[in-house]
This record gives C-alpha cells, structure tokens and sequence, in this order.
C-alpha cells in the first residue's frame, strides 16, 4: 500500500494543490487570497497536465535511428505547448484581477467580501 502512494507522488502532490486552491477559492474572504488561490489551482492544473503527458526514457519527436519510428520512445509535445499557451493566459489573467482588485479598493476601500457586499448596495 505504501508502495503505492510512494510511486504515484506527483499525482498526490497536484491533489493537495487543487485542494488548497479550491479552498482559497471558496472560503476565504479576502478577494486578493482567493485570487492567490485560483492561482494554486491554475498551477495544479498546468503540473498535471505536464505530469501526465511526460515519459521516462523519452526523446524529442525527431526520428533517431538508435528509437527508430517506435512512437513510445518519444514525448508528445502538443500538451507541453499547450501548457505553455495556458501559462501565458494565467499570467494575463492574474494581471487583469490585480487591476480590477486595485479599481475595487480605491472606490470602495476595502477587499474583504462581506464589506464589499455592504458598501456596493
């Protein structure tokens, strides 16, 4: 049984990440940790992604002669790049919150939900 928690580590990581984003997320109060939180989502996301597309004992997709055209001796690069195009999108997006969240509290001081609620109506 440990064994098995031992060889799938990663997966067990990405799981505690997603928790605690989710977490963030849906309990807190502030606006700036539950942005902090949608962050630890998004990159529990992405190492998922780039977890399960990698192989042990993988090339690039250039055709060696030493692999031949077996495809299992090499990586499939189209969730890496796509990976990458999603952090790109995260990064972007977490700007825009922290402007918006800048935006917020010069007009109404505060970025503590409840308060925000109250002074909104």
């Amino acid at each position: 049984m440990a064994e098995y928690f031992l060889s799938y580590y990663t997966y067990w990581f990405i799981f505690a990440l997603t928790v605690l984003g989710l977490y963030g997320m849906l309990v807190k109060k502030n606006l700036v940790k539950k942005l902090i939180g949608m962050t630890i989502f998004q990159t529990s996301v992405i190492i998922f992604f780039v977890a399960s597309a990698s192989k042990w004992n993988a090339t690039i997709p250039v055709i060696d002669p030493a692999i031949g055209t077996d495809p299992s001796g090499y990586i499939n690069p189209i969730p890496h790049t796509l990976m990458l195009t999603a952090i790109v999108v995260g990064v972007a997006t977490i700007g825009l919150a922290l402007a918006l969240l800048m935006s917020i509290y010069h007009r109404y001081h505060t970025l503590d939900e409840p308060h925000l609620l109250q002074r909104m109506k």
